[in-house]
Formats: structure tokens, sequence, C-alpha cells
């Protein structure tokens, strides 16, 4: 057991894979390629106690997060990338309805949501795809309405670790529908003492 948390293994988790720092397109894009096929294989056919319940007042279920997630594939990743490159800094982006979903969604199922969210990223990556963005392109400069001044690369990646971070709180809302019926066993279940999330 040991061995897993040596130097030498974690040397070896890394190999073959860019900085941490460093934005690469190709592996953001690999994140985001899988992501509606991950919910799709995690969700689809789940029983409301799953995917309708939350942790609690002000909290999501996984059905609220795949509707954010859906409008930020309609409004924010690919719109705000397009000002950027018409527009730079001198356009700051729309400010992002973090809510919205909880308005728009909720005569849907979850599989129209699903269905929908996997739509909407295919024809998202397309456009990525034929804009045939090159390094030079990843410093370019847009206005965040909150953070000010932020680059074209760190877009891309927020987008990524946008899906990322959501996945995470989706399996920390179901694990908690099952907090007490683990018993004991919740002392080694971090997932059910996780605070780890941001804003949603």
């Amino acid at each position: 057991m040991l061995e897993i948390f040596s130097a030498k293994r974690q040397g070896r988790i890394y190999v073959g894979m860019s900085s941490l720092t460093e934005f690469n397109l190709a592996e953001a894009v690999a994140v985001l390629t899988h992501t509606p096929a991950t919910l799709d294989a995690m969700l689809r056919g789940l029983p409301n106690t799953w995917v309708r319940c939350n942790e609690g007042k002000d909290t999501w279920s996984a059905f609220d997060i795949v509707g954010h997630l859906i409008v930020g594939e309609r409004t924010d990743w690919m719109t705000r990338l397009r000002i950027i490159l018409e527009n730079g800094e001198a356009r700051p982006f729309d400010p992002f309805d973090r809510f919205a979903q909880l308005r728009e969604n909720q005569d849907k199922s979850l599989e129209q949501l699903l269905d929908e969210f996997a739509r909407l990223r295919s024809e998202n990556l397309a456009a990525l795809q034929q804009l045939n963005l090159q390094s030079k392109d990843f410093t370019r400069r847009g206005m965040h309405p909150a953070l000010g001044v932020v680059t074209l690369s760190e877009l891309l990646a927020t987008w990524a670790v946008h899906d990322l971070t959501h996945m995470h709180q989706l399996s920390r809302a179901m694990a908690y529908q099952y907090r007490e019926a683990v018993g004991p066993w919740s002392a080694y279940l971090g997932v059910l003492r996780c605070a780890g999330h941001s804003a949603p």
C-alpha cells in the first residue's frame, strides 16, 4: 500500500502528460468529448432517488447539474470564445445565469436533458474544430464581468475543468442520499464529507 504514495509511484502517474500548468487543446477536448457519454452511462435510467434529490437547501440534484451544463453549452463557452476572437477586451462577456436551469427544465425528463447536452456539446466541439485555433490565439484576451481580463486558453481550460467540477458535484449529491444507509462505513467514504465544490 505504501507504494501508492511513494515518489516513484507518483512519477509514473504523469508519464507522457503535459506539464500540470500547461494548457493543451487536444487534452482539454478529450475531456469535453467524453463528458456526455460519461454522464449518460452514469445517470440514464436511474430512479429519481438518485437523479432528482439534492443535498438540502440551495443545492443541486444530478438533474439540475445536467441542466446547468446545457445552459453553459448554449450561452457560455463558445459564445465567450467568439467574443474574444471578434472583440477582445473591448466587449465584456455577458453575465452567465448559473441558475437558469432551475426555471427552464422542470417539465423535461432526465433522458431529454442528456440527449440535449450530447447534441449541443457535439455541435460546439465541431464549431471549435472549425475555428482551427493556433497557439497564438490562446493568449488572446477577453473581459470577464467579475474576474476581469482572461485569456482564451484559460476559458477553454475552464470549460474542461467545469465538466469535472460538476461530475464531482453530482456524484456527491447522489452519495448523499445513502449517507445514513451506509452506517459506520461513512467513516471511510470521503464523498460524504467532501465540501470541495466551488460555487454552482
